[in-house]
């Protein structure tokens, strides 16, 4: 089985290449070890890969903004070419090799919901392909609201969850809890959530304690600009 291992932004995956043979849960969260999950990749061309995102407790990922980065660069660096196609189940993200090195990816519709409270925690459900549960608030404060909402009834599939501060229009600063991996460093679709949820349209610069990520929100269409990394 040939693997490598990338990096977006604090986020670090494996990228494992087709053999003829598909993952299971239990293979897939061994391959992940200390990374925040396996990128199984199950068809490729010259401009367009087709994925299955696995996060390191075994369980799928519906979408992930930084693992379909690196699927993308993953592609780019093999085949040379510029615009990608990087399909996830029923979700297609396209992708562009820019100039100065970052990754600009369509995530497509979000869709942001009502404000919510529970428990005491008042949140905003954001929809990128996949649960986000905003709240605004001190950052700080992740560990406790992260695992408390991610396995909250509210939602039974469990969710993302994100704590941000507005710093200043089109810039906030946030943490992250990933369903099914904990705190991580940065997340792709968790940049397009906060900036949905707390500016709706605009450029927005997001602040992660792993790196910065920047959302184009027209409308419902997202755009996420980011770089990648190959570790090794």
């Amino acid at each position: 089985m040939t693997s490598s291992t990338w990096r977006a932004l604090g986020n670090t995956y494996v990228v494992v290449e087709p053999d003829g043979a598909r993952l299971d849960s239990a293979t897939a969260s061994a391959l992940a070890g200390e990374a925040d999950g396996v990128i199984e990749v199950l068809d490729l061309g010259r401009d367009r890969v087709e994925v299955v995102i696995w996060n390191p407790d075994g369980s799928r990922a519906e979408l992930s903004g930084n693992g379909t980065r690196i699927a993308a660069a993953w592609l780019a660096a093999r085949t040379g070419a510029r615009r990608i196609d990087v399909v996830v189940g029923p979700r297609r993200v396209a992708t562009r090799m820019l100039d100065d090195g970052l990754v600009e990816q369509d995530l497509g519709d979000v869709v942001v919901g009502e404000p919510e409270s529970i428990e005491g925690m008042s949140f905003t459900p954001v929809s990128v392909g996949n649960p986000h549960a905003v709240v605004v608030g001190d950052p700080d404060t992740i560990a406790e609201v992260g695992p408390r909402l991610e396995r909250h009834s509210r939602f039974p599939e469990r969710t993302n969850v994100q704590v941000v501060r507005v710093d200043a229009p089109g810039e906030v600063t946030a943490r992250v809890w990933e369903r099914g991996v904990g705190e991580t460093g940065s997340s792709g679709t968790s940049a397009v959530a906060v900036a949905a949820a707390t500016h709706g349209r605009g450029e927005v610069l997001v602040h992660f304690p792993g790196g910065d990520l920047r959302v184009r929100l027209d409308g419902r269409r997202a755009l996420l600009y980011g770089s990648t990394e190959l570790v090794s």
